[in-house]
């Protein structure tokens, strides 16, 4: 028995709404029809433009193979589809551009910013998001299909246990060092004093526009988003849910070339002009000042988290008890702990530990505290945290005294993979599904052809 393995639909869905398929070179391709699942066609361009896709990323064995293996995930998805047309499931648009933004800021993030990955697609975001549009849409469908399959599917301790003993001894893994960490942030407030001279500071800019100044010039000068300012505080266009709530408010009534009134967000304090609006997108550019945080606010952050870390060497207080009372990090509902956004788990490996912390772990030992550290935050304001070492494991072989939660992970993949193949098997037999002689002998997973 070999660990789980992913289901059908993922095994190349990410190259069939990936934008960079449409800069890899063309061939000759007649196209043609290669399948059929209910009223849904698959066309040897689909194939085609994954393989292409895939070839790019390098590492094929067995071309034949490979364009095998595109169809049937292909085979998967219009199966899926059918089977969401059948039970009318329904995608709102608010749904497909959440995911649009959410695969946009993947894509972007590639590429380390917008204006790179425009440059060299050589087309707007809004195009993108206009050419994978429905492309998404079917992606939620299928995954609500998906998700109806498999909702209800647990797996027991005597299940992990059956599953983890059947995986042959040198087929379990090798699991590389972790850490559990815990953080406790205290950001220092802002003066009102200082809130009111960086607001008058921004008012006075925003009357020099209002007097004929170019917004553009003082955007670069004097906004504080590293982002937009050398863009003369452009964002390019953006879609709902992109920015912050109070921003899109005001952004989204602005009238062309018009100048917003101040507003505050977590970033700091904008205002707005729009340049340019289609349809439910917006251009605007803005200019950025965010109130600082005094030195003497600092240390007073630096020396509560000071006698906390006492507190927690007296046994006084727990870490857990005191993220609740003195943390301003939402992970102060958890008690502190991180949670690893790629897995889900509460373990890290030590090249997914941010880097300002990593070195400070390396010198600590299991259930230490550290001593404050400096940081600053996403909105990059300075603030201080303290970073507790809940747990340290060295490589080994995975086992179920210090894995359980990972081998039950797999256990439930496997499950889960089982419940599908099931349900695909019964769809067949009812589903009207035909393939061209070329790809009939194919070695797929299941039974297409029968």
């Amino acid at each position: 028995m070999s660990l789980p393995k992913s289901l059908v639909l993922a095994f190349l869905f990410l190259f069939s709404v990936h934008p960079s398929f449409s800069q890899l070179p063309k061939g000759k391709i007649i196209d043609q029809v290669v399948a059929v699942v209910a009223s849904y066609a698959i066309l040897e361009s689909d194939i085609e433009n994954q393989y292409l896709q895939y070839k790019a990323q390098g590492n094929i064995a067995n071309v034949g193979d490979v364009r095998c293996k595109i169809l049937e995930s292909l085979l998967f998805q219009k199966l899926m589809l059918n089977q969401a047309e059948l039970d009318s499931v329904k995608v709102t648009d608010e749904q497909v551009e959440t995911e649009l933004n959410r695969k946009l800021r993947y894509y972007i993030a590639q590429f380390g910013s917008e204006e790179k990955f425009v440059e060299f697609y050589k087309k707007p975001v809004i195009e993108f998001k206009e050419e994978f549009r429905e492309i998404v849409r079917e992606q939620k469908k299928i995954e609500q299909v998906q998700y109806t399959i498999t909702k209800d599917i647990k797996v027991t301790p005597s299940e992990v246990k059956s599953y983890f003993n059947k995986i042959p001894a040198d087929s379990i893994p090798l699991l590389n060092a972790e850490v559990e960490i815990g953080q406790i942030i205290k950001n220092p407030p802002v003066s009102v004093e200082e809130k009111v001279r960086v607001k008058e500071k921004l008012n006075a800019l925003r009357e020099r526009i209002l007097k004929g100044e170019d917004f553009a010039t003082l955007a670069i000068l004097y906004s504080e988003d590293p982002g937009s300012a050398k863009k003369g505080g452009e964002l390019g266009f953006v879609g709902r849910g992109e920015l912050y709530p109070e921003f899109e408010a005001i952004a989204f009534n602005l009238k062309k070339d018009q100048v917003s009134d101040i507003l505050e967000t977590k970033a700091g304090f904008h205002i707005i002009q729009l340049i340019e609006r289609k349809g439910d997108y917006i251009n605007v550019r803005h200019i950025l000042l965010q109130p600082k945080v005094s030195p003497e606010d600092l240390v007073k952050a630096k020396q509560i988290l000071e006698k906390v870390v006492n507190l927690i060497k007296k046994d006084s207080i727990t870490f857990e008890k005191a993220a609740q009372e003195y943390s301003d990090d939402p992970t102060k509902t958890n008690g502190g702990i991180t949670l690893n956004s790629e897995t889900g788990t509460t373990r890290f490996e030590m090249d997914q530990v941010d880097p300002a912390i990593s070195f400070a772990l390396d010198k600590m030992n299991v259930g230490e505290v550290s001593q404050p550290l400096l940081m600053k935050t996403e909105e990059g304001k300075q603030a201080y945290r303290l970073v507790f070492l809940k747990s340290r494991t060295s490589p080994h072989r995975a086992n179920l005294k210090q894995d359980y939660d990972r081998i039950q992970q797999w256990a439930l993949e496997d499950k889960n993979t089982r419940t599908v193949d099931k349900w695909i098997s019964d769809k067949l037999q009812k589903t009207y599904v035909s393939i061209i002689d070329d790809y009939k002998k194919c070695p797929y997973t299941h039974h297409w052809t029968e």
